[in-house]
């Protein structure tokens, strides 16, 4: 063993150097272990609002949008849809909307909506998760003396004009109506609301 004095000003260097540099090799392993928690772009954007121009929109036409990876349906209302609403209530197993996490407080009205004119859904039906057909002429085979509707064909659940589900079919529930709001006059945000934004 030697007896040489021993030089504290360069083990203090030493300690401090092997210090930084093993800090640093933990922060260089940390990050990317920390950074795989987050959602990756895909999945950020899957789950992102969709906004939607809707005013080209001709009355009675049904859009397609996909949001979360399902399709939501926003329709153009006639007025003679609109004004037939209250006419087969009797006939629905909820007219006015009220199970819980069908819709937003908003669309726990009549038609289902923020604006009488435009209905947005999740174009899935309620029962199994076929996507039922839109009917804006041709209802009445379905559902008697109701012109506008929806239909599934996978086991014959039937919806009105508003979503709501028809009594003695297997859909359990109307359609659901997601968050949604109108950042303009003509331009509808689906996925957000002035509650969630």
């Amino acid at each position: 063993m030697s007896n040489a004095p021993v030089d504290h000003g360069r083990r203090r260097f030493l300690t401090i150097a092997t210090s930084v540099v093993g800090g640093v090799g933990a922060i260089g392993a940390a990050v990317p272990f920390i950074a795989s928690w987050s959602p990756s772009e895909r999945a950020r954007q899957a789950g992102a609002a969709v906004t939607v121009d809707v005013s080209k929109m001709e009355v009675g036409q049904l859009i397609r949008v996909e949001w979360r990876g399902k399709p939501v349906w926003i329709v153009k209302r006639t007025q003679e849809m609109i004004d037939s609403l209250p006419n087969h209530e009797n006939r629905l197993r909820d007219p006015e909307s009220k199970e819980e996490q069908q819709q937003p407080v908003y669309a726990q009205n009549r038609h289902r909506s923020i604006r009488p004119e435009f209905f947005v859904a999740i174009g899935i039906c309620t029962h199994f998760g076929c996507s039922p057909t839109y009917m804006p002429n041709e209802f009445a085979a379905q559902a008697e003396g109701v012109r506008s509707g929806f239909f599934c064909p996978c086991h014959g659940s039937r919806f009105d004009i508003a979503g709501r589900v028809f009594q003695n079919v297997p859909a359990p529930t109307n359609l659901v109506v997601p968050p949604y709001m109108f950042t303009e006059e003509f331009t509808i945000l689906v996925g957000e609301d002035e509650e969630t934004a």
